[in-house]
């Protein structure tokens, strides 16, 4: 995929801006378990391992992965979480405590509100490839950091690695072939790793690390799981938008091909990741 292509598609999206009404629900019950629960143990020890008692999460969503900060890092550090939609961060809030010290806030991760060396740490897990101006957030993840503050996230790998994008995208062009929904194809785009290299030293941030993470998940439940990429996703927004086709269509569709892709009993599949760790000079 060209630069081109990736920048068109997730421009396309301006991901999850406004979003389906249902659609936080499907995404953190049916796609949580299978995409984010094990990425997110990762990517909390990571964070943990720095120590640090200031933390910022951007595009938290429903809080997969904030759950995971706050049962590492200590009761006194302070976790502050923060989507571009408010309807993500509502699903988020009933998963802690009231005496649990979490701050949640909507914030586009192009332009945060916070001050100047605000935060020791900044994280974000499968955020940064449905950034409009990843420069830019960049750049602001810089800023709000301290000196050695540190940036931790991750992207998924292409489709060679996480054949499941493939697989969707093939689907959503057969039933529009003349315009296809292009969703499936913008979490997969952004994973060459120079210019992400080259973004993250032009914004300032050196000691680069990067680790690439692979697993077998398991699919525990195909027709709930098929529903929730369509309704759990902005792909439901685009199927509505061009017409001519039930969403629930399609969600039969995924949950036929599932099995032939990937095995039956149990139906397993590939993914991976790639983890970027830079610090602020």
């Amino acid at each position: 995929m060209s630069d081109r292509t990736t920048e068109s598609v997730g421009n396309e999206q301006n991901l999850y801006r406004q979003v389906d009404a249902g659609m936080p629900s499907f995404y953190d019950q049916d796609l949580g378990p299978v995409f984010f629960v094990d990425f997110a143990d990762d990517i909390a020890r990571r964070v943990v391992a720095a120590d640090p008692l200031r933390v910022l999460e951007i595009a938290a969503g429903t809080g997969i992965v904030t759950r995971r900060l706050r049962d590492l890092l200590p009761a006194g550090s302070q976790l502050t979480a923060t989507d571009l939609n408010p309807q993500m961060l509502d699903i988020a809030r009933p998963k802690f405590r009231p005496d649990e010290t979490v701050r949640f806030q909507p914030a586009d991760a192009t332009a945060l509100q916070f001050p100047a060396a605000s935060f020791d740490t900044v994280v974000c897990q499968f955020g940064i490839m449905f950034f409009p101006d990843k420069e830019k957030s960049y750049q602001e993840i810089h800023r709000v950091l301290a000196t050695d503050g540190q940036c931790i996230f991750s992207v998924w790998d292409s489709h060679d690695y996480n054949p499941i994008g493939r697989v969707l995208t093939d689907l959503a062009a057969g039933f529009f072939p003349a315009d296809p929904p292009r969703f499936f194809e913008a979490p997969y785009a952004y994973h060459r790793i120079d210019p992400i290299k080259d973004a993250l030293s032009g914004a300032g941030f050196s000691d680069l690390r990067i680790s690439v993470l692979s697993l077998e998940k398991t699919i525990p439940d195909i027709a709930a799981y098929a529903r929730a990429l369509i309704y759990g996703s902005p792909m439901i927004d685009q199927i509505r938008a061009r017409g001519g086709v039930s969403p629930e269509r399609v969600v039969e569709a995924i949950a036929a091909a599932l099995p032939r892709e990937f095995g039956a009993n149990p139906t397993r599949m590939p993914l991976q990741a790639i983890v970027f760790e830079a610090r602020k000079k």
